[in-house]
């Protein structure tokens, strides 16, 4: 077995560092940016006027950084090359998220709002599966230029992790001669409304509450008549962009849909474990910087006139957490590395626990860690003039999406159980 990075992806990451350096630091540099990032980073950030929504000048910034990453030919890095990518695998991409999260709080990687000068497009490979030519070209390309933004709208103010319980409907409705669909509903914590230009919902359109099909995925236009952003939910990591909305008597065209008729559960699917093993990297570079930083200030902080590190107080805490953080490393790379060498369709039938496993305990143990770099730093551990709050406060927000860590265990309990996965029917009796 070989554990080696490869060669070529170290040269790359030294490329990705020489341009942090030489475009993106002077980018923070100017015009008083970093405001974004030290301890007036969540002001900063927030429109509190407009709803608690992010700051525009928040916003064009991260819109500068891509649009200069996409220039040098980063940005797409994880795109089909026919999208003008370089097609970066599942191993490179976590590879990289670790790193860039590694260097702490930065405008090269800010997950609060899904940004880094590496992108991550979960609706790419969702609408080269799913989506028609036509949609291909609006949505990809779209996405790419910046003329179409899809937000997910999957969860309701009554039902999360229970999906298949969808309140949303639709039914055949023709209007004008044209034949199409009537939907009403509500839906919650629909990411990025307030710039999307489209919302994937999911409505039911048959079946009974329980069943995994009957779900239909529809390409509804924002702004549309009937579709109403009713507020703005205020989180526990401000800005925010996750709005309450409602539908009603909201009509599409049956273009608008997304796959095929009842089968929208399987769509939404079909990206989680990409998502789920990029943030997991994040995750564990985070908690990595946390330790990294705990360390470091233990060596120079000298109470009583002793480095505060010879305490075995201080000492343990840390070994746990640096321990953890490598054993996770290596089962996060080794299952994008078995992600990239089997077909997608074979992920979910025989990894999927793998990926449930990385991505919940990274969440867990980014939160562990942050939360151990503020006891360590003491006072100005617990201030915002340090980014520990901050990345205790945004990355606890995982252990809720993405999957909420129960609904990741119970994978993880389905396979090893023989209930799921290769060990299906293992311990059936006889």
């Amino acid at each position: 077995m070989d554990f080696t990075i490869p060669q070529e992806l170290e040269d790359y990451y030294a490329e990705l560092e020489r341009f942090i350096e030489a475009k993106i630091e002077p980018l923070v540099a100017r015009d008083d940016n970093i405001r974004f990032f030290d301890h007036r980073r969540e002001n900063a950030r927030t429109d509190w006027e407009q709803g608690g929504l992010p700051n525009e000048a928040w916003e064009d910034l991260l819109r500068q950084a891509r649009q200069i990453a996409d220039e040098a030919g980063h940005w797409r890095f994880s795109a089909p090359r026919k999208y003008g990518g370089k097609d970066g695998s599942n191993l490179w991409m976590a590879v990289i998220r670790d790193r860039f999260a590694q260097r702490g709080l930065g405008l090269h990687n800010d997950l609060q709002n899904e940004h880094s000068i590496v992108g991550n497009f979960p609706f790419v490979a969702m609408f080269e599966t799913f989506g028609t030519e036509e949609q291909k070209r609006e949505f990809i390309e779209g996405g790419f230029e910046g003329s179409r933004r899809v937000a997910f709208g999957l969860t309701e103010p009554d039902h999360g992790s229970d999906a298949t319980w969808m309140e949303t409907t639709a039914v055949r409705e023709t209007r004008d001669g044209a034949d199409g669909w009537r939907i009403d509903g509500e839906k919650m914590w629909i990411t990025g409304m307030h710039v999307a230009t489209h919302c994937a919902m999911f409505a039911r359109t048959s079946g009974e509450n329980g069943d995994a099909s009957g779900i239909t995925c529809f390409l509804v236009p924002n702004p549309t008549p009937g579709l109403e952003i009713e507020e703005w939910m205020w989180t526990f990591n401000m800005p925010t962009d996750h709005p309450r909305l409602s539908v009603n008597d909201v009509w599409v065209p049956d273009s608008a849909i997304l796959g095929v008729e009842g089968r929208g559960l399987a769509l939404a699917q079909s990206f989680v474990h990409q998502n789920r093993i990029r943030q997991a990297a994040s995750s564990l570079g985070a908690a990595s910087y946390c330790v990294e930083e705990s360390v470091r200030y233990a060596r120079t902080r000298k109470p009583f006139g002793e480095e505060l590190a010879k305490n075995q107080a201080i000492q343990f805490p840390l070994v746990e957490l640096a321990t953890q953080c490598e054993m996770l490393r290596l089962l996060i790379y080794k299952t994008a590395w078995e992600m990239d060498n089997m077909p997608h369709a074979e992920i979910e039938k025989t990894i999927s626990d793998k990926v449930s496993m990385c991505n919940y305990w990274a969440n867990r143990l980014v939160c562990q860690a942050a939360d151990r770099a503020m006891q360590v730093h003491g006072g100005i551990g617990y201030s915002r003039h340090k980014p520990f709050e901050h990345i205790y406060r945004h990355h606890r927000r995982y252990r809720i999406t993405e999957g909420a860590e129960e609904i990741q265990m119970r994978k993880v309990a389905a396979y090893l159980f023989g209930y799921l996965g290769p060990r299906r029917g293992r311990f059936a009796r006889s």
